[in-house]
């Protein structure tokens, strides 16, 4: 394949759809557009469809299948990523011997706070054909041809994807109490238990929930890759790259602090 074979088509914040040569079309703002194609619903279908609403941008985020909701929480968690889409943008190419162009529509791309571009292909190692490795390996090279990262994930690892979906349910900005938080920041300015750390504060009931968002946030840390969240947990400070943007809507340099 020459560089010259790919072509990219993507839909703006209009809905209008964009289309030319992949080295024309690659500095479009993709995150500010809308999904080049809908998501298929019908009766008997294995995989399940739905929206995830993203504290990254406050934004709802379709996907296709639990593995992808599990993965877009990942991103939402990652405090790097400052925006994702669904379904960006559709690439195609020649490949000798075919007449017709081939098609492949990424299932994320990934803006982060940095201004670079990663861009996503959902799918379990068992269901790759030969034909969608294929069209992986291509979407690889037409990204690095422009500066991208490429990834094709798989299945997220069960315990992390169970402590990802607990504290995804705390992500949202109004549990946050401001009050709450100084105290749980000073509480937990070295290493504590988990529910320790938000007994000395008050009643865990209310106090919990504050926790669970600075983990979200992850102004507090704790590992979540090897065992499931429980009151044993050690939790410790963090530091954090926030989730900021210019009146402009660019992402500037990641800023470290709180």
């Amino acid at each position: 394949m020459e560089a010259e074979d790919f072509c990219l088509e993507y839909a703006d914040v209009r809905g209008r759809m964009c289309r030319g040569p992949l080295e024309v079309m690659w500095p479009a703002r993709f995150e500010d557009g809308l999904p080049v194609r809908g998501f298929s619903s019908f009766k008997g279908q294995r995989n399940f469809t739905g929206w995830y609403w993203a504290a990254t941008g406050a934004v709802h985020i379709g996907f296709e299948s639990w593995v992808e909701r599990d993965h877009l929480m990942r991103l939402d968690f990652d405090p790097l990523v400052s925006a994702v889409v669904s379904q960006p943008f559709r690439l195609s190419w020649r490949v000798e011997g075919r007449r017709r162009r081939v098609e492949h529509t990424p299932d994320y791309f990934v803006r982060r706070l940095d201004g670079s571009a990663l861009v996503v292909d959902v799918r379990p190692d068992e269901r790759i054909e030969p034909e969608d490795a294929a069209k992986f390996a291509a979407t690889a090279v037409a990204c690095a041809r422009v500066g991208w990262g490429y990834q094709r994930l798989g299945v997220v690892s069960p315990v992390l994807a169970a402590n990802l979906r607990w504290l995804a349910g705390y992500r949202h900005p109004r549990v946050m109490r401001e009050s709450v938080a100084d105290l749980l920041r000073a509480a937990f300015t070295g290493e504590r238990n988990l529910l320790e750390g938000a007994q000395r504060i008050g009643d865990p009931v209310a106090v919990l929930p504050v926790l669970y968002h600075l983990l979200w946030r992850q102004e507090l840390v704790v590992e979540l890759e090897t065992a499931l969240l429980s009151g044993a947990s050690p939790v410790g400070p963090g530091r954090i790259l926030r989730k900021v943007v210019t009146s402009d809507g660019v992402p500037p340099a990641a800023a470290v602090g709180w």
